[in-house]
């Protein structure tokens, strides 16, 4: 006789972040949800609308994605949607999909061992990640390869960055209740929200080839080196990339006029150099620094922007600043940043959801906005990951979004776990709308107990 082994709701919601429709929140409350321990995972809802309860049964198909064998309605009581489950677990009569055929396996030997990214090494042999394996595999089962070559870019040397970044950005828009087409090339998302349909295109900054496969062995800059490559390289770097995307032209496609077109970017190029490059896209999207403050003698914040001009290249070549304020780049809604979209990402949502192994700790290090009033500084948290952490995929999402677009992003199909940041033409500050927790910065270690009680750790 099988029994209802429960689950947790973060483990759920990972198996099943694509195999509901994200609009049935708006209707059904999920409540619990179970597994049979032989392939079969079992929930509860309760209807909104008519108060009363369902419950369905699901198990893998042929891709390896969840999907519904058997639903049924209109229980009175949530123990009798629970007596359904148990005797729906224990009957023949359910029979599985079939999950013997091929799938989308982003983890499959490849005669590539010159090309492999180290970072896709550590994340598929190293017990340090197997949260994060697990996690991507799931996600992996929904994710449509329309170029035909993702699993081969997913372990490359110049690809594994952008597809990590790509995987997270399905997540992201998928927690924000956006439904996918994936019927084109380019650019990378066509995601709608009821009649709101946006364009996404997703770009990286990632190291030298040569540079990537000695990692390992690379440290994180000193405090003088970031303020050196802050001052023009680094908002240079953006620049590049955001130029080169805009020159595509994405928005002149018959399937992306008139929708808002927005360009995603992460910065992969240095030792987590994500944790400290983020102020450099503002200045150089808006074409001001905000460092000039101070509080007046009533304790009041009083900020004074500095118009930036240029930035300069090594090369004396001067690039203007104000990637908005240019006329050229108003068919561009907005720019999505994000510090925190990396396989560390990854690796704490399968912590927190019970997935992987074990045999190792993640403790996360945050830089985290301050709301208190006038406050100049950030805060620090330390945690240690487990089941009873709550991070989203929302969180560290922060959509910087252009005074002068076309297609005006709407802030409303975002939740209030997204920092949302606006110009104001008049007075040149940015008004931000900030959730209640937002990284700055995020590092995260993990470590593993020995026998002899010492620790070894690894970070990515």
């Amino acid at each position: 006789m099988k029994n209802l082994i429960p689950l947790s709701q973060k483990y759920f919601e990972i198996i099943a972040l694509f195999t509901r429709e994200p609009l049935v929140k708006l209707y059904t409350k999920e409540l619990e949800y179970y597994t049979d321990g032989g392939g079969l995972i079992g929930f509860i809802c309760l209807d909104l609308i008519d108060k009363d309860f369902s419950a369905g049964i699901l198990s893998r198909d042929k891709a390896m994605q969840y999907r519904a064998i058997t639903v049924m309605v209109d229980f009175p009581t949530i123990q009798d949607a629970r007596e359904w489950i148990k005797k729906a677990f224990n009957e023949d009569s359910i029979t599985m999909h079939d999950n013997q055929s091929e799938y989308f396996n982003l983890f499959e030997e490849l005669e590539n061992e010159e090309q492999i990214h180290p970072h896709y090494k550590l994340l598929k042999e190293s017990d340090f990640f197997s949260s994060a394996k697990e996690t991507i595999k799931e996600i992996s089962y929904h994710y449509k390869d329309i170029d035909g070559n993702f699993i081969e870019q997913f372990q490359s040397l110049n690809g594994f960055d952008s597809r990590i970044f790509e995987l997270y950005l399905f997540c992201f828009f998928r927690e924000q209740s956006f439904s996918f087409k994936r019927e084109y090339e380019a650019p990378d998302f066509i995601v709608n929200k009821f009649e709101d349909g946006i364009a996404i295109e997703a770009v990286t900054i990632s190291r030298k080839v040569e540079n990537i496969k000695n990692i390992t062995n690379f440290y994180p800059k000193s405090s003088d080196e970031i303020l050196s490559e802050l001052e023009d390289n680094v908002p240079l770097m953006f620049g590049s990339a955001l130029y080169d995307k805009a020159k595509k032209k994405y928005w002149e496609k018959e399937h992306v006029q008139g929708k808002p077109f927005i360009i995603a970017v992460a910065d992969f190029h240095d030792t987590m150099s994500m944790t400290w490059t983020y102020n450099s896209l503002l200045e150089y999207l808006y074409g001001y620094r905000y460092d000039n403050y101070k509080h007046s003698d009533e304790g009041e914040l009083i900020i004074n922007p500095t118009k930036i001009e240029f930035f300069e290249k090594k090369n004396g070549t001067k690039i203007p600043a104000g990637f908005f304020l240019d006329e050229n780049n108003k068919n561009i809604s907005a720019v999505l940043f994000s510090s925190t979209a990396t396989s560390s990402k990854f690796n704490r949502m399968g912590k927190q959801a019970g997935m992987g192994s074990n045999s190792s700790m993640i403790i996360r290090n945050m830089m985290i906005y301050n709301h208190e009033a006038n406050a100049d500084k950030p805060n620090f948290v330390r945690y240690v990951v487990n089941e009873d952490s709550n991070e989203t995929w929302s969180e560290g999402v922060i959509i910087y979004h252009n005074p002068n677009a076309i297609h005006p992003l709407d802030p409303d199909l975002f939740d209030e776990t997204v920092a949302q940041c606006f110009f104001n033409k008049e007075d040149h500050l940015v008004r931000s709308v900030m959730p209640l927790v937002f990284p700055y910065a995020s590092y995260t270690e993990n470590l593993k107990m020995r026998q002899d009680t010492s620790q070894e750790s690894k970070s990515i």
